[in-house]
């Protein structure tokens, strides 16, 4: 009986696991062009939701709030587009005397050059209770800076030009994020009385569109088994990955915690998490071949 209470608990990190074993045992139902059609259900219509359901379960008086606090804006959108890219590039500095693949060391200061996530740090602060209002606004303000800021950090850092589709990434972002946001807001008004009666489950069901993403996401992994790197590597990369994100999370519960910072502890866990995540929204491609290319069409 404990156990079975122990799993209704813990049932978004056990679908963690068993979303990241489906995608190893048959990764080619959620590649793109798959039955899953990830380019579409995932990339428009599990943000969407995602979206609609917070711009349903937040009232209007909370994003107004978090509109205005121009201190945890600033905090977020400096540490995620400043802060980390930098810290990487010293840090890779270091690694680059070492034997890790130098795609690899490449790869990391590409994503610590990404924008705030869209839809993860959303879903993680509010399953925690978090201040979901402002990760909803840090996610999508962070998103449209990062079709600018992204190609100059990656030009300042790994000397690599790119041309960005600003036109397709902005529609996108703005049709997933800002449009489902304002409906679920309208439709709020009309069923306010039944949604405080009926209580649905929101956070739940933003956490189960998240581990279709993280399925989707590894099916792409696990489909391509024939990428050249050696298990070194491979394995020296992921300890310094998790050692990053344990740091700066550690870094930015201290700066937010401090007795003169201003921030609840609300704002405080998404600072911690809208801060130290990367999103993998921009899609772009370099001109040159011998630099970094990129081109992602999911959204974490």
């Amino acid at each position: 009986m404990r156990l079975l209470e122990r799993m209704r608990k813990e049932w978004f990190m056990i679908g963690i696991v068993l979303a990241i074993a489906g995608a190893k045992l048959e990764p080619s139902i959620g590649v793109n062009g798959g039955p899953l059609m990830p380019e579409i259900t995932v990339s428009y219509i599990a943000v969407a939701t995602i979206f609609f359901n917070s711009g349903l379960s937040l009232n209007t008086e909370e994003l107004t709030s978090a509109l205005v606090h121009i201190k945890l804006h600033l905090f977020i959108q400096i540490f995620t587009l400043a802060f980390f890219p930098a810290a990487i590039w010293l840090l890779l500095q270091l690694l680059s005397i070492t034997p890790i693949n130098e795609w690899l060391l490449k790869g990391l200061q590409t994503v610590g050059c990404m924008p705030p996530p869209v839809s993860s740090a959303v879903i993680l602060t509010k399953a925690v209770g978090g201040n979901e209002a402002a990760a909803i606004f840090n996610s999508a303000f962070g998103s449209f800076l990062g079709i600018v800021v992204t190609p100059l950090l990656l030009l300042l850092f790994l000397h690599s030009s790119s041309s960005v589709p600003f036109t397709s990434i902005f529609s996108q972002l703005f049709m997933t994020v800002v449009v489902p946001l304002i409906i679920g807001q309208i439709v709020r008004r009309y069923i306010k009385d039944w949604l405080e009666r009926k209580k649905p489950p929101f956070g739940a069901v933003s956490s189960s569109v998240l581990l279709v993403i993280i399925y989707t996401t590894f099916c792409d992994t696990f489909s391509n088994p024939d990428i050249d790197l050696d298990r070194f590597s491979l394995i020296l990369i992921l300890f310094i990955i998790c050692s990053i994100q344990l740091s700066f999370m550690l870094l930015t519960f201290i700066f937010s915690t401090r007795n003169n910072s201003g921030f609840t502890p609300a704002d405080t866990v998404a600072v911690m998490f809208c801060s130290t995540h990367k999103s993998l929204t921009l899609g772009f491609q370099s001109p040159d071949p011998g630099s970094v290319d990129v081109h992602v069409t999911g959204v974490v």
